[in-house]
């Protein structure tokens, strides 16, 4: 099995800080931060922290996963868009699958994702939660 530690490092600033690319000529966010931007092709950016609190535009219940969350199964995986626009795939914790809801409000939050190995490491990056 191929070692993902070198990517999960390269990683860490979108997985643990929710970084992203704000381009500098037309505002547009790009996440994961790319070296040019999707609207204007610009190449220059600024990072940013982007925003923890967004909605749930849709999700799917995940009854057969990959071996690695087989002990979490079932479990939920939806795509969030964030109050800045952003979307990005997320899996859903800590409720009932059957209170999910399109439309809900999620809050960003940081866990533990997967344990990589044999020899354990750990891999850590965000999740999302119901909020009210």
């Amino acid at each position: 099995m191929k070692s993902i530690v070198p990517r999960y490092t390269r990683e860490i600033p979108q997985r643990a800080r929710l970084e992203g690319a704000k381009c500098l000529k037309c505002g547009h966010i790009e996440f994961p931060p790319r070296l040019v931007c999707s609207k204007c092709r610009h190449r220059e950016f600024e990072t940013i922290s982007l925003q923890k609190t967004g909605t749930l535009l849709t999700y799917t219940i995940i009854y057969t996963p990959a071996e690695t969350f087989s002990m979490q199964s079932p479990f939920a995986v939806g795509i969030v868009e964030l109050d800045d626009g952003v979307r990005l795939t997320t899996q859903i914790v800590d409720v009932p699958l059957d209170e999910l809801k399109i439309g809900k409000r999620v809050e960003m939050i940081f866990r533990l994702v997967q344990k990589e190995g044999h020899a354990g490491i750990l891999e850590y990056g965000y999740k999302a939660v119901l909020t009210n």
